[in-house]
Protein backbone atom coordinates (compact mmCIF):
# COMPACT_ATOMS: atom_id res chain seq x y z
CA UNK A 1 0.00 0.00 0.00
CA UNK A 2 0.58 3.33 -0.86
CA UNK A 3 2.42 6.02 1.99
CA UNK A 4 1.72 9.74 0.46
CA UNK A 5 4.66 11.89 2.11
CA UNK A 6 3.99 14.71 -0.48
CA UNK A 7 2.47 18.10 1.47
CA UNK A 8 -1.32 18.31 1.62
CA UNK A 9 -2.82 20.91 -0.38
CA UNK A 10 -5.58 23.05 1.76
CA UNK A 11 -7.35 25.86 0.57
CA UNK A 12 -9.36 26.98 3.41
CA UNK A 13 -7.84 29.34 6.49
CA UNK A 14 -8.48 29.60 9.94
CA UNK A 15 -11.70 32.00 9.62
CA UNK A 16 -13.28 29.60 7.06
CA UNK A 17 -12.70 26.75 9.44
CA UNK A 18 -13.99 28.73 12.43
CA UNK A 19 -16.64 29.36 10.39
CA UNK A 20 -17.57 26.04 9.36
CA UNK A 21 -17.14 24.43 12.65
CA UNK A 22 -19.90 26.98 13.70
CA UNK A 23 -22.06 26.33 11.24
CA UNK A 24 -21.79 22.04 12.16
CA UNK A 25 -22.58 22.91 15.43
CA UNK A 26 -25.72 24.73 14.46
CA UNK A 27 -26.92 22.34 12.04
CA UNK A 28 -26.46 19.99 14.78
CA UNK A 29 -28.18 21.00 17.65
CA UNK A 30 -31.07 23.01 15.83
CA UNK A 31 -32.05 20.88 12.74
CA UNK A 32 -30.48 17.76 14.14
CA UNK A 33 -30.38 14.23 12.24
CA UNK A 34 -33.17 11.32 11.64
CA UNK A 35 -32.48 7.98 12.94
CA UNK A 36 -34.47 5.36 11.69
CA UNK A 37 -33.88 2.70 14.73
CA UNK A 38 -34.83 2.45 17.87
CA UNK A 39 -31.47 0.87 19.48
CA UNK A 40 -30.25 4.58 18.23
CA UNK A 41 -32.48 6.62 19.25
CA UNK A 42 -31.55 5.05 22.73
CA UNK A 43 -28.20 5.17 22.49
CA UNK A 44 -28.22 9.00 21.83
CA UNK A 45 -30.85 9.57 24.79
CA UNK A 46 -28.61 7.48 27.58
CA UNK A 47 -25.88 9.64 26.14
CA UNK A 48 -28.05 12.96 27.11
CA UNK A 49 -28.95 13.86 23.62
CA UNK A 50 -32.25 15.51 22.72
CA UNK A 51 -34.30 12.91 21.31
CA UNK A 52 -38.23 13.95 19.75
CA UNK A 53 -39.50 11.45 17.86
CA UNK A 54 -36.85 10.00 15.25
CA UNK A 55 -35.02 13.23 15.29
CA UNK A 56 -31.43 13.31 17.37
CA UNK A 57 -30.20 16.93 18.22
CA UNK A 58 -26.61 17.40 19.43
CA UNK A 59 -25.05 19.45 22.35
CA UNK A 60 -22.87 21.45 20.97
CA UNK A 61 -19.11 19.45 21.53
CA UNK A 62 -21.14 16.47 21.70
CA UNK A 63 -19.70 15.05 18.21
CA UNK A 64 -16.42 16.05 18.38
CA UNK A 65 -15.78 14.59 21.35
CA UNK A 66 -17.30 11.08 20.30
CA UNK A 67 -15.38 11.61 17.38
CA UNK A 68 -12.06 11.85 19.45
CA UNK A 69 -12.81 8.15 20.99
CA UNK A 70 -12.07 6.58 17.27
CA UNK A 71 -8.75 5.81 16.81
CA UNK A 72 -6.46 7.95 14.48
CA UNK A 73 -4.89 5.25 12.64
CA UNK A 74 -5.39 1.19 12.49
CA UNK A 75 -4.83 -2.17 11.00
CA UNK A 76 -7.08 -4.53 8.93
CA UNK A 77 -5.72 -7.67 8.50
CA UNK A 78 -6.34 -9.52 5.35
CA UNK A 79 -6.01 -13.40 4.91
CA UNK A 80 -2.54 -12.84 3.37
CA UNK A 81 -0.32 -10.79 6.17
CA UNK A 82 1.58 -9.89 2.59
CA UNK A 83 -1.79 -7.55 1.90
CA UNK A 84 -2.41 -6.30 5.70
CA UNK A 85 -4.02 -2.23 5.13
CA UNK A 86 -3.35 0.62 7.36
CA UNK A 87 -5.97 3.44 7.69
CA UNK A 88 -5.09 6.88 8.71
CA UNK A 89 -1.34 9.35 8.89
CA UNK A 90 -0.39 8.80 5.27
CA UNK A 91 -1.34 6.11 4.17
CA UNK A 92 -3.85 6.41 0.93
CA UNK A 93 -5.79 2.20 0.18
CA UNK A 94 -7.60 1.72 -3.18
CA UNK A 95 -11.02 0.03 -4.38
CA UNK A 96 -12.57 -0.39 -7.81
CA UNK A 97 -15.68 0.82 -8.85
CA UNK A 98 -18.55 0.26 -5.75
CA UNK A 99 -22.27 -1.28 -6.95
CA UNK A 100 -23.34 -0.28 -10.25
CA UNK A 101 -25.88 -2.56 -11.55
CA UNK A 102 -24.35 -2.26 -15.50
CA UNK A 103 -21.17 -3.45 -16.92
CA UNK A 104 -19.56 -2.43 -20.38
CA UNK A 105 -17.67 -4.96 -22.17
CA UNK A 106 -15.98 -4.42 -25.25
CA UNK A 107 -18.23 -1.85 -26.28
CA UNK A 108 -21.58 -3.37 -24.74
CA UNK A 109 -23.46 -2.06 -22.32
CA UNK A 110 -25.82 -5.05 -20.29
CA UNK A 111 -26.78 -6.40 -16.73
CA UNK A 112 -23.89 -7.50 -14.50
CA UNK A 113 -23.49 -10.83 -13.78
CA UNK A 114 -21.72 -13.34 -10.92
CA UNK A 115 -18.99 -14.01 -13.85
CA UNK A 116 -18.57 -10.91 -14.22
CA UNK A 117 -17.94 -10.28 -11.04
CA UNK A 118 -15.61 -12.63 -10.48
CA UNK A 119 -13.53 -11.68 -13.46
CA UNK A 120 -13.18 -8.02 -11.66
CA UNK A 121 -12.05 -9.25 -8.86
CA UNK A 122 -9.12 -11.84 -10.65
CA UNK A 123 -8.43 -8.36 -11.65
CA UNK A 124 -7.91 -6.57 -8.64
CA UNK A 125 -6.31 -9.01 -7.08
CA UNK A 126 -3.65 -8.96 -9.80
CA UNK A 127 -3.47 -5.25 -9.83
CA UNK A 128 -0.77 -3.94 -6.94
CA UNK A 129 -2.13 -0.56 -7.95
CA UNK A 130 -5.38 -1.52 -6.12
CA UNK A 131 -5.17 -2.82 -2.04
CA UNK A 132 -8.97 -3.95 -1.85
CA UNK A 133 -11.82 -5.11 -3.62
CA UNK A 134 -14.29 -3.35 -0.98
CA UNK A 135 -17.57 -5.23 -1.42
CA UNK A 136 -19.61 -4.86 -5.11
CA UNK A 137 -17.34 -3.79 -7.51
CA UNK A 138 -20.68 -5.02 -9.69
CA UNK A 139 -23.92 -6.18 -8.82
CA UNK A 140 -23.94 -9.48 -9.93
CA UNK A 141 -27.68 -9.49 -11.36
CA UNK A 142 -28.11 -12.86 -12.23
CA UNK A 143 -27.85 -14.12 -8.39
CA UNK A 144 -30.29 -14.31 -6.17
CA UNK A 145 -31.49 -10.97 -4.33
CA UNK A 146 -31.49 -12.27 -0.91
CA UNK A 147 -28.23 -14.38 -1.21
CA UNK A 148 -26.37 -11.64 -3.57
CA UNK A 149 -24.17 -11.13 -0.11
CA UNK A 150 -23.17 -14.25 0.37
CA UNK A 151 -22.08 -15.01 -3.03
CA UNK A 152 -19.92 -11.60 -3.40
CA UNK A 153 -18.39 -12.21 0.14
CA UNK A 154 -17.52 -15.64 -0.84
CA UNK A 155 -16.35 -14.45 -4.15
CA UNK A 156 -13.85 -12.09 -2.30
CA UNK A 157 -12.46 -14.71 -0.30
CA UNK A 158 -11.92 -17.57 -2.95
CA UNK A 159 -10.38 -14.94 -5.85
CA UNK A 160 -8.77 -12.71 -3.48
CA UNK A 161 -6.21 -12.85 -0.75
CA UNK A 162 -7.03 -8.86 0.63
CA UNK A 163 -9.12 -7.17 2.99
CA UNK A 164 -12.72 -7.19 1.49
CA UNK A 165 -16.06 -4.93 2.89
CA UNK A 166 -19.17 -6.28 4.56
CA UNK A 167 -22.30 -6.17 3.30
CA UNK A 168 -23.75 -3.20 5.69
CA UNK A 169 -27.72 -2.53 4.31
CA UNK A 170 -29.45 -5.45 6.40
CA UNK A 171 -28.56 -6.70 10.31
CA UNK A 172 -28.86 -10.72 8.88
CA UNK A 173 -26.49 -9.49 5.74
CA UNK A 174 -23.86 -7.89 8.20
CA UNK A 175 -24.13 -11.04 10.65
CA UNK A 176 -23.45 -13.43 7.68
CA UNK A 177 -20.24 -11.02 6.43
CA UNK A 178 -18.99 -11.06 10.30
CA UNK A 179 -19.47 -15.24 10.30
CA UNK A 180 -17.72 -15.63 7.02
CA UNK A 181 -14.61 -13.37 8.49
CA UNK A 182 -14.78 -15.30 11.82
CA UNK A 183 -14.68 -18.34 9.58
CA UNK A 184 -11.74 -17.16 7.87
CA UNK A 185 -9.89 -16.39 10.69
CA UNK A 186 -10.36 -17.84 13.66
CA UNK A 187 -13.62 -16.70 15.28
CA UNK A 188 -15.38 -13.90 16.95
CA UNK A 189 -12.55 -13.21 19.29
CA UNK A 190 -9.74 -12.82 16.51
CA UNK A 191 -11.60 -10.64 14.20
CA UNK A 192 -12.41 -8.00 17.47
CA UNK A 193 -8.73 -7.96 18.65
CA UNK A 194 -8.08 -7.29 15.00
CA UNK A 195 -10.62 -5.86 12.67
CA UNK A 196 -10.70 -8.12 9.44
CA UNK A 197 -13.59 -5.91 7.40
CA UNK A 198 -14.39 -2.63 6.22
CA UNK A 199 -18.59 -1.59 6.18
CA UNK A 200 -18.94 1.54 3.88
CA UNK A 201 -22.69 2.92 5.43
CA UNK A 202 -24.01 6.24 3.29
CA UNK A 203 -26.42 8.48 5.00
CA UNK A 204 -29.77 8.87 3.04
CA UNK A 205 -28.86 12.67 2.66
CA UNK A 206 -30.01 15.37 3.79
CA UNK A 207 -29.95 14.29 7.27
CA UNK A 208 -31.35 11.14 7.58
CA UNK A 209 -30.13 7.39 8.25
CA UNK A 210 -32.14 4.84 7.60
CA UNK A 211 -32.85 1.90 9.46
CA UNK A 212 -31.21 -0.42 6.94
CA UNK A 213 -27.92 1.63 7.23
CA UNK A 214 -28.27 1.37 10.65
CA UNK A 215 -28.65 -2.09 11.11
CA UNK A 216 -25.38 -2.57 9.32
CA UNK A 217 -23.25 0.27 11.50
CA UNK A 218 -24.83 -1.17 14.58
CA UNK A 219 -24.01 -5.24 13.77
CA UNK A 220 -20.37 -3.98 12.44
CA UNK A 221 -19.80 -1.51 15.16
CA UNK A 222 -20.25 -4.29 18.00
CA UNK A 223 -18.27 -6.49 16.82
CA UNK A 224 -15.19 -3.68 16.22
CA UNK A 225 -14.76 -3.93 12.63
CA UNK A 226 -14.21 -0.20 10.58
CA UNK A 227 -17.07 1.72 9.92
CA UNK A 228 -16.82 4.23 6.99
CA UNK A 229 -19.74 6.95 7.60
CA UNK A 230 -19.92 8.51 4.52
CA UNK A 231 -23.19 11.29 3.19
CA UNK A 232 -24.03 11.02 -0.28
CA UNK A 233 -24.16 14.73 -1.35
CA UNK A 234 -24.92 16.43 -4.25
CA UNK A 235 -25.06 19.71 -4.56
CA UNK A 236 -28.06 21.37 -5.59
CA UNK A 237 -29.90 17.87 -4.83
CA UNK A 238 -29.27 16.40 -1.89
CA UNK A 239 -27.07 19.36 -0.52
CA UNK A 240 -27.42 23.34 -0.80
CA UNK A 241 -25.65 24.28 -4.07
CA UNK A 242 -22.37 25.93 -2.01
CA UNK A 243 -19.78 24.39 -0.95
CA UNK A 244 -19.23 25.31 2.65
CA UNK A 245 -22.81 24.86 3.11
CA UNK A 246 -22.23 20.92 2.03
CA UNK A 247 -19.19 20.80 4.34
CA UNK A 248 -21.40 21.94 6.99
CA UNK A 249 -23.95 18.93 6.45
CA UNK A 250 -21.62 16.23 5.27
CA UNK A 251 -19.72 16.89 8.88
CA UNK A 252 -22.87 16.48 10.77
CA UNK A 253 -23.89 13.52 8.99
CA UNK A 254 -20.33 12.03 9.08
CA UNK A 255 -19.90 12.80 12.55
CA UNK A 256 -23.57 11.93 13.99
CA UNK A 257 -23.02 8.15 12.38
CA UNK A 258 -19.24 7.81 13.88
CA UNK A 259 -20.96 9.15 17.16
CA UNK A 260 -23.35 5.97 16.94
CA UNK A 261 -20.22 3.74 16.21
CA UNK A 262 -18.51 4.79 19.64
CA UNK A 263 -21.20 4.79 21.71
CA UNK A 264 -22.24 0.60 20.54
CA UNK A 265 -18.20 0.43 21.32
CA UNK A 266 -15.84 2.96 22.14
CA UNK A 267 -12.66 3.28 20.19
CA UNK A 268 -13.60 1.20 17.38
CA UNK A 269 -12.03 2.33 14.19
CA UNK A 270 -14.57 5.07 11.98
CA UNK A 271 -13.74 6.54 8.97
CA UNK A 272 -15.09 9.91 8.00
CA UNK A 273 -16.33 9.22 4.67
CA UNK A 274 -17.21 12.32 1.94
CA UNK A 275 -18.65 11.97 -1.23
CA UNK A 276 -19.25 15.75 -2.23
CA UNK A 277 -20.29 16.77 -6.06
CA UNK A 278 -22.15 18.70 -8.13
CA UNK A 279 -25.66 18.58 -10.18
CA UNK A 280 -26.00 19.48 -13.36
CA UNK A 281 -28.57 22.16 -12.85
CA UNK A 282 -30.23 22.12 -16.82
CA UNK A 283 -30.64 18.04 -16.39
CA UNK A 284 -30.37 17.17 -12.44
CA UNK A 285 -27.86 14.69 -13.34
CA UNK A 286 -25.32 13.80 -11.03
CA UNK A 287 -21.86 15.64 -12.36
CA UNK A 288 -18.68 14.28 -11.60
CA UNK A 289 -14.74 15.40 -11.97
CA UNK A 290 -15.59 19.15 -12.08
CA UNK A 291 -14.05 22.39 -9.82
CA UNK A 292 -16.74 22.14 -7.13
CA UNK A 293 -15.66 18.32 -6.78
CA UNK A 294 -12.06 18.88 -6.36
CA UNK A 295 -12.66 21.71 -3.67
CA UNK A 296 -14.44 19.88 -1.94
CA UNK A 297 -12.43 17.08 -1.54
CA UNK A 298 -9.17 19.81 -1.11
CA UNK A 299 -11.32 21.21 2.22
CA UNK A 300 -12.99 17.18 3.11
CA UNK A 301 -9.45 15.97 4.03
CA UNK A 302 -8.14 19.47 5.73
CA UNK A 303 -11.35 19.18 7.99
CA UNK A 304 -10.67 15.54 8.91
CA UNK A 305 -7.45 15.90 9.73
CA UNK A 306 -8.37 18.58 11.91
CA UNK A 307 -10.77 16.54 13.29
CA UNK A 308 -7.81 13.38 14.03
CA UNK A 309 -10.01 11.15 11.99
CA UNK A 310 -9.34 8.95 8.78
CA UNK A 311 -10.96 9.81 5.57
CA UNK A 312 -12.31 8.71 2.86
CA UNK A 313 -12.85 10.96 -0.10
CA UNK A 314 -15.69 10.96 -2.64
CA UNK A 315 -13.70 9.31 -5.18
CA UNK A 316 -11.82 7.80 -7.19
CA UNK A 317 -11.57 7.96 -10.82
CA UNK A 318 -15.40 9.53 -11.27
CA UNK A 319 -16.97 10.53 -14.49
CA UNK A 320 -20.16 11.44 -15.83
CA UNK A 321 -19.70 9.92 -19.34
CA UNK A 322 -21.00 7.20 -20.71
CA UNK A 323 -18.02 6.07 -23.26
CA UNK A 324 -14.37 5.62 -22.23
CA UNK A 325 -13.54 8.72 -24.04
CA UNK A 326 -11.47 12.33 -23.46
CA UNK A 327 -14.25 13.73 -21.04
CA UNK A 328 -13.61 10.27 -18.99
CA UNK A 329 -9.91 10.78 -18.62
CA UNK A 330 -9.94 14.21 -17.26
CA UNK A 331 -12.51 14.10 -15.13
CA UNK A 332 -11.24 10.86 -13.77
CA UNK A 333 -7.68 12.32 -13.51
CA UNK A 334 -8.92 15.80 -11.84
CA UNK A 335 -11.02 13.91 -9.28
CA UNK A 336 -8.21 11.12 -8.46
CA UNK A 337 -5.58 13.72 -7.98
CA UNK A 338 -7.52 15.64 -5.68
CA UNK A 339 -7.97 12.99 -3.66
CA UNK A 340 -3.64 12.59 -3.68
CA UNK A 341 -3.59 16.54 -2.70
CA UNK A 342 -5.99 16.51 -0.18
CA UNK A 343 -4.81 13.17 1.59
CA UNK A 344 -7.28 10.67 1.34
CA UNK A 345 -6.77 7.53 3.10
CA UNK A 346 -9.63 5.71 2.05
CA UNK A 347 -10.42 5.70 -1.94
CA UNK A 348 -13.04 3.70 -3.08
CA UNK A 349 -14.56 3.86 -6.65
CA UNK A 350 -10.28 4.04 -8.16
CA UNK A 351 -11.23 1.78 -11.53
CA UNK A 352 -13.75 0.77 -13.67
CA UNK A 353 -16.45 4.03 -12.52
CA UNK A 354 -18.31 4.88 -15.80
CA UNK A 355 -21.80 7.01 -16.21
CA UNK A 356 -21.98 8.14 -13.12
CA UNK A 357 -21.25 5.32 -11.14
CA UNK A 358 -24.20 3.27 -12.74
CA UNK A 359 -21.27 1.28 -15.42
CA UNK A 360 -18.36 -0.94 -14.38
CA UNK A 361 -16.35 -0.89 -17.75
CA UNK A 362 -13.59 -3.63 -18.12
CA UNK A 363 -11.92 -1.35 -20.22
CA UNK A 364 -11.69 2.04 -17.91
CA UNK A 365 -10.99 -0.57 -14.81
CA UNK A 366 -7.85 -1.00 -17.31
CA UNK A 367 -7.40 2.54 -18.25
CA UNK A 368 -7.94 3.85 -14.64
CA UNK A 369 -5.43 1.19 -12.94
CA UNK A 370 -2.81 2.99 -15.19
CA UNK A 371 -4.27 6.43 -14.18
CA UNK A 372 -3.53 5.24 -10.24
CA UNK A 373 -0.09 3.80 -11.20
CA UNK A 374 0.76 6.70 -12.46
CA UNK A 375 0.07 9.20 -10.02
CA UNK A 376 1.18 6.59 -7.01
CA UNK A 377 4.52 7.37 -8.60
CA UNK A 378 4.21 10.82 -9.62
CA UNK A 379 3.42 11.42 -5.42
CA UNK A 380 7.01 9.25 -4.72
CA UNK A 381 8.82 11.87 -3.52
CA UNK A 382 12.01 11.98 -6.09
CA UNK A 383 15.65 11.19 -4.33
CA UNK A 384 17.99 13.53 -4.65
CA UNK A 385 22.16 12.46 -3.77
CA UNK A 386 25.31 12.94 -5.53
CA UNK A 387 24.50 9.43 -7.62
CA UNK A 388 21.03 11.26 -8.63
CA UNK A 389 23.03 14.22 -10.43
CA UNK A 390 24.59 11.91 -12.65
CA UNK A 391 28.29 14.44 -12.82
CA UNK A 392 29.71 11.08 -14.44
CA UNK A 393 27.38 11.19 -16.94
CA UNK A 394 28.60 14.95 -18.11
CA UNK A 395 31.94 13.68 -17.78
CA UNK A 396 31.61 10.82 -19.78
CA UNK A 397 29.82 12.24 -22.63
CA UNK A 398 30.37 15.76 -22.61
CA UNK A 399 29.76 18.99 -25.07
CA UNK A 400 26.97 18.19 -28.10
CA UNK A 401 26.65 14.57 -27.52
CA UNK A 402 23.83 12.36 -26.32
CA UNK A 403 23.42 10.03 -22.82
CA UNK A 404 21.66 7.10 -24.69
CA UNK A 405 25.12 4.94 -24.12
CA UNK A 406 26.60 6.27 -20.92
CA UNK A 407 27.02 3.98 -18.61
CA UNK A 408 24.57 6.18 -15.95
CA UNK A 409 22.11 5.03 -18.37
CA UNK A 410 22.78 2.10 -19.28
CA UNK A 411 22.62 1.10 -15.64
CA UNK A 412 19.37 2.77 -15.47
CA UNK A 413 17.65 2.36 -18.46
CA UNK A 414 15.32 -0.72 -17.39
CA UNK A 415 13.68 1.47 -14.14
CA UNK A 416 14.61 4.79 -14.77
CA UNK A 417 11.18 6.27 -15.92
CA UNK A 418 7.07 5.17 -15.58
CA UNK A 419 6.60 2.73 -18.77
CA UNK A 420 2.48 2.87 -19.32
CA UNK A 421 0.91 -0.39 -19.97
CA UNK A 422 -2.22 1.19 -22.16
CA UNK A 423 -1.24 4.19 -22.74
CA UNK A 424 1.03 4.36 -26.58
CA UNK A 425 4.35 6.30 -27.36
CA UNK A 426 4.35 4.78 -30.58
CA UNK A 427 5.31 6.88 -34.05
CA UNK A 428 2.51 7.53 -36.22
CA UNK A 429 3.78 4.69 -38.35
CA UNK A 430 3.99 2.08 -36.49
CA UNK A 431 0.71 2.48 -34.52
CA UNK A 432 -1.01 2.34 -37.87
CA UNK A 433 0.25 -1.05 -38.89
CA UNK A 434 -0.54 -2.21 -35.47
CA UNK A 435 -3.76 -1.68 -36.32
CA UNK A 436 -4.59 2.35 -34.95
CA UNK A 437 -5.69 1.43 -31.49
CA UNK A 438 -7.15 4.44 -29.75
CA UNK A 439 -7.17 4.34 -26.12
CA UNK A 440 -10.07 2.76 -25.34
CA UNK A 441 -9.19 -0.04 -27.53
CA UNK A 442 -5.67 -0.75 -25.81
CA UNK A 443 -7.57 -0.74 -22.39
CA UNK A 444 -9.60 -3.41 -23.77
CA UNK A 445 -6.44 -5.47 -24.65
CA UNK A 446 -4.94 -5.25 -21.41
CA UNK A 447 -7.42 -6.39 -19.18
CA UNK A 448 -7.93 -9.30 -21.09
CA UNK A 449 -3.78 -10.19 -21.20
CA UNK A 450 -4.06 -9.48 -17.70
CA UNK A 451 -6.71 -12.00 -16.78
CA UNK A 452 -4.87 -14.77 -18.57
CA UNK A 453 -2.22 -14.19 -16.09
CA UNK A 454 -4.83 -14.92 -13.28
CA UNK A 455 -3.44 -17.58 -10.55
CA UNK A 456 -6.02 -18.51 -7.58
CA UNK A 457 -4.16 -17.62 -4.08
CA UNK A 458 -4.31 -20.79 -2.15
CA UNK A 459 -7.45 -20.98 0.78
CA UNK A 460 -6.80 -23.35 3.45
CA UNK A 461 -9.14 -26.41 2.19
CA UNK A 462 -11.16 -26.84 5.51
CA UNK A 463 -11.78 -22.93 5.67
CA UNK A 464 -13.03 -23.62 2.49
CA UNK A 465 -15.25 -26.26 3.21
CA UNK A 466 -16.60 -24.35 6.49
CA UNK A 467 -17.63 -21.48 4.29
CA UNK A 468 -19.09 -23.43 1.63
CA UNK A 469 -21.40 -25.37 4.12
CA UNK A 470 -22.35 -21.88 5.80
CA UNK A 471 -23.01 -20.11 2.55
CA UNK A 472 -25.26 -22.98 1.00
CA UNK A 473 -27.34 -23.60 4.49
CA UNK A 474 -27.91 -19.82 4.71
CA UNK A 475 -28.98 -20.07 1.30
CA UNK A 476 -31.92 -22.52 2.17
CA UNK A 477 -33.00 -20.38 5.69
CA UNK A 478 -33.24 -17.32 2.97
CA UNK A 479 -35.44 -19.35 0.88
CA UNK A 480 -32.63 -19.34 -2.41
CA UNK A 481 -30.92 -23.03 -2.63
CA UNK A 482 -27.64 -22.28 -4.32
CA UNK A 483 -24.41 -24.50 -4.92
CA UNK A 484 -21.09 -22.77 -4.67
CA UNK A 485 -18.77 -25.63 -4.51
CA UNK A 486 -16.26 -25.18 -6.72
Amino acid sequence: MFVNRMPRYEPLSEEALATIDAGVERLASEIGVQFDHPRALELFREAGQTVEDSCVRFDPGFLRAQAALAPREFRLRARNPDRDLVVGGDHMVFGPAQGPPFVRVDGVRRDGTMADLESLLKLTQLTDALDTPGRNILEPNDAPLDVRHLLRALAAIRLTDRVWAGEPSSDFAAADCLRLAEIVFGGREEIEQTPVLFANCNVNSPLRFDSRMLEGILGYAAAGQAVIVTPFLLMGAMAPVSVPAALVQQNVEALAGIALVQLVRPGTPSVLGSFLSSTDMKSGSPAFGGPESALGLYASGQIARRLGLPWRSGGGTLTSSPAVDYQAGYEAMNTLQAAFLAGANVCWQSAGWLEGGLVTSFEKFAADCELLDLLLHQFTPVEVDEASLAYGAHVEVGHGGHFFGAEHTLERFRECFWRPTVASTENIDRWTRGGSLDHAARASRRWKELLESYEQPPLDASIEEELVEYVERRAVELGDPISVRA
